[in-house]
């Protein structure tokens, strides 16, 4: 990057992820200027694609939905034939994200456990909780649900909700940092599940201005298909 970025869009104020960690961008190999510009850029990135995601109609949502769910089953087809065993985390939908509780719900009949991400501590690696449908839940951080059970899975196939992308893997999400952290945590420990992140074709970027920080995605599905194998 040889220039700094300029916000293309005026900025909302910082959602809810980022109030957790404003200062997330880390200054390795990075001068902290530039680091400040990408965090203002990606700031008025992210409002401009969440106000045109909310823009979206819930039978337009629904379709989009639908079509990423295919895209999911092809691509497990592809790496796990037989699901058995296998855990699977998805995401409780936020924001207008494509709710694909329905497709994470069907897992259980091909013999896979799906699973949601859960805050446990602030500004730590997520954890994953087991899920079904109809499974107690509870309000956790930002006040979303999550499983109310203290359980926890390893997810093989883990789904990262897309604000943004790249078609090179690097996701723009809330501005939290928690995927990050969880991926750098797995790979600390020697465990590569693999990442896929989801989304709107439309929210594709040019680039994010990916930092040291930034992990990119194994596979990118929208409702228009498929990019990957990225790494």
């Amino acid at each position: 990057m040889t220039s700094r970025p300029e916000a293309r869009s005026p900025a909302s104020p910082p959602c809810l992820a980022a109030e957790i960690a404003p200062d997330y961008f880390d200054p390795l190999a990075v001068e902290p200027q530039q680091a400040t510009d990408v965090m203002r850029w990606r700031k008025a990135q992210r409002s401009s694609l969440l106000a045109a995601r909310a823009a979206i109609s819930s039978s337009a949502r629904a379709a989009i939905a639908t079509a990423i769910a295919h895209g999911l089953d092809r691509l497990l087809e592809e790496l796990f034939p037989d699901l058995t065993g296998k855990v699977i985390s998805g995401y409780w939908p936020i924001k207008s994200e494509p709710d694909l509780r329905f497709w994470l719900g069907s897992l259980s009949a091909r013999g896979a456990q799906a699973a949601l991400p859960v805050v446990e501590t602030i500004a730590r690696p997520l954890i994953f909780r087991p899920w079904h449908p109809g499974a107690p839940m509870i309000r956790g951080h930002w006040n979303i649900l999550v499983p109310e059970s203290t359980a926890e899975a390893d997810p093989d196939f883990m789904l990262a909700p897309l604000v943004g992308w790249q078609s090179e893997g690097y996701r723009l999400g809330y501005g939290g940092g928690y995927f990050d952290r969880t991926l750098a945590a797995c790979r600390a420990r020697g465990r590569k599940p693999v990442v896929v992140g989801v989304g709107l074709s439309s929210a594709k970027l040019a680039t994010i201005f990916p930092q040291p920080h930034d992990i990119a995605m194994d596979y990118i599905i929208t409702e228009t298909g498929q990019v990957g194998p990225l790494r």
